[in-house]
């Protein structure tokens, strides 16, 4: 863990328990895609927790986020309801997006958290856009765009870096590099692999933290943050990380070997936290044992919920192509 933090007892629980709210969530997901009752794609973030727990410690409730559609994890840490979230993959009514959105485009505006994006990159430019509304209309707030280093090859990254720096805008770019894109190793498709360099063209503060580690990942975030409230902006943080699972359920990973990614799970975010912990006297056996039954008794709840949960009717098919009527957000 890093000593470059200071996070008491309660926050050092509050990482751990998120993380593991993000892992067993997919875990079950993962038995109802077997079971053919969430269909279409499914892309899990199993690895990769530290990252969107680590960010999103950083962030106020009134902070935007923007993810890709690897974004279960993004959305749970935000603080999307896990009942709405499971009703949304299982396309009911009653999930976040009425169950049109499904595994890859989860929004919920009440909470800023807007997507889900099933385009590579195609969050970027969005999140330009909300900064700058933000940089006029809520001083202070910040918005975090999360993407996967196979955006980087996207122009809409070159064109977001750029415009970003020019309005200075309070934009946290969040790159999660996990090394494969789909399936090509980074280093055989990008002449620069280490991403956070790419700020200098633009005149971007960058940074590089291991993103296996919530504890660096929410000290480097914090860093950040703090630059982008008081108007140095934008930032790029790359975190190096990795998922343990194929790109999707389709995929058959023939791009990488077993013992690679064994070798990854020996630096797994949820073991190496909970070591420390227990290791530390952070955190006792029984407590332990509490954080987990808590968030399998949410998990179990929140299937129920789902199930219980209704398809949209037919009538409303055409809904929401078109807008019903213009409506002004009011600002704080």
């Amino acid at each position: 863990m890093s000593d470059k933090l200071h996070l008491d007892r309660a926050g050092l629980h509050r990482l751990y328990r998120e993380m593991q709210r993000i892992r067993r969530f997919e875990a079950r997901c993962v038995a109802l895609y077997q079971a053919q009752q969430i269909r279409g794609f499914l892309h899990l973030y199993d690895g990769q927790e530290a990252v969107a727990v680590g960010v999103m410690s950083a962030l106020d409730a009134g902070d935007a986020v923007l993810a890709t559609y690897r974004e279960h994890g993004h959305a749970l840490a935000k603080g999307v309801p896990m009942d709405a979230l499971m009703a949304e993959m299982l396309g009911k009514e009653q999930g976040c997006c009425r169950g049109r959105g499904g595994s890859m485009h989860l929004f919920d505006q009440s909470r800023r958290f807007y997507g889900g994006n099933a385009i590579v990159g195609g969050g970027l430019p969005l999140a330009v856009g909300i900064a700058m509304a933000d940089k006029a209309l809520r001083p202070g707030a910040v918005t975090a765009c999360f993407f996967g280093e196979g955006a980087v090859a996207e122009g809409a990254f070159h064109e977001s870096l750029n415009l970003a720096a020019l309005w200075q805008l309070p934009l946290l770019f969040v790159c999660e590099n996990n090394l494969y894109a789909m399936g090509v190793p980074l280093a055989e498709s990008d002449a620069q692999p280490e991403v956070y360099r790419k700020g200098a063209a633009y005149r971007v503060a960058a940074a590089q933290v291991d993103g296996m580690d919530p504890v660096k990942v929410a000290a480097a975030a914090r860093l950040a943050v703090a630059e982008l409230r008081v108007g140095r902006g934008p930032y790029l943080l790359e975190c190096r990380t990795y998922r343990y699972r194929a790109h999707s359920m389709f995929d058959t990973q023939a791009y990488r070997g077993k013992d690679e990614v064994d070798k990854w799970r020996q630096l797994d975010p949820i073991a190496r936290l909970q070591d420390w912990l227990l290791a530390n006297r952070q955190i006792s056996a029984e407590e332990l044992a509490g954080i987990d039954a808590g968030i399998g008794a949410e998990i179990d709840a929140a299937v129920a919920f789902a199930e219980a949960g209704t398809p949209e009717p037919l009538a409303e098919l055409t809904r929401f192509v078109l807008m019903d009527s213009v409506v002004q957000e009011q600002t704080p």
